[in-house]
């Protein structure tokens, strides 16, 4: 699943493209991708006509907000991403899962693709996205993410460590691949419970948690398998990788054999035995 870098990186990448494009027309092949407006009539007339005023992200979602009020809240989950081309540039492979079209006024197309259909794209007035959002952790790269209210998260918690800094509801846009290189860097054991973390520890892994994020962005984020920017490139990343997909391999910092274990969450869990305490 996309995490924060990868989901800003589309997210920049498509305003980049599109901001202040006017919406000329509306296809939904795919209505099944649908949430708050789900019928692709009422859909395609309330965003008809609207011009795109910005593309932002919120947790891991793509956030189009439209001159309206409104915004399109996008979220690619295992496959979903963004494009934006011609319609005759598209790919057989690209066309063939695209599920939302935006006809934009230079002769483009936004699309929202999704080979399994498991992300979504709801319409939201502003009271809807404020109520949506407003339930969500805090953002890790804003200035609210202290180490002193990354310390009061976890003592507030015995569940392992890397469960809590995943919890979309504690902190945002963290997911697996940046839970287990951020601990990695700051020498936790992320089995370790939450609570048994001590403040200077969560001053640490705070800084590590924002640096590992913003490094990946710098480079597009991690292409896995289906992660690909608003023009198709990969994201970089994954090169960098010191913990995650590393079981059985050196350790970066000692060269002892890093461990793999789905212990936490049933989730790929990697970390050095030796380094993480």
């Amino acid at each position: 699943m996309p995490e924060l870098p990868e989901v800003e990186t589309i997210a920049r990448g498509v305003d980049r493209a599109v901001r202040g494009a006017r919406i000329v027309g509306v296809d939904v092949p795919r209505p099944d991708v649908l949430r708050v407006v789900t019928y692709p009539r009422t859909f395609a007339r309330r965003v008809t006509g609207r011009t795109i005023e910005r593309v932002a992200r919120r947790a891991k979602h793509i956030v189009i907000s439209l001159n309206d009020g409104d915004a399109l809240v996008i979220q690619p989950r295992f496959t979903g991403g963004l494009l934006v081309k011609r319609r005759a540039d598209f790919t057989e492979d690209e066309a063939r899962y695209a599920c939302v079209g935006l006809d934009l006024d230079d002769g483009r197309t936004l699309i929202y693709r999704d080979v399994r259909r498991l992300g979504t794209v709801a319409l939201m007035n502003e009271t809807e996205l404020e109520e949506y959002f407003g339930e969500l952790g805090v953002e890790p790269l804003s200035p609210l993410f202290t180490a002193e209210r990354l310390s009061g998260i976890l003592r507030a918690s015995r569940q392992p460590v890397k469960k809590v800094i995943m919890d979309q509801y504690r902190i945002v846009g963290v997911g697996n691949i940046y839970a287990n290189e951020a601990l990695w860097r700051a020498g936790i054991d992320p089995s370790r419970a939450a609570s048994r973390v001590t403040p200077t520890e969560a001053g640490s892994l705070r800084d590590e948690i924002v640096a590992v994020l913003t490094e990946a962005i710098e480079v597009g984020g991690s292409t896995i398998r289906d992660f690909y920017g608003a023009q198709g490139e990969p994201g970089e990343f994954v090169q960098r990788h010191a913990a995650y997909g590393r079981g059985g391999k050196p350790c970066r910092r000692c060269g002892a054999t890093m461990i793999e274990t789905h212990a936490i969450d049933g989730r790929q869990t990697v970390l050095c035995a030796r380094c993480q305490r």
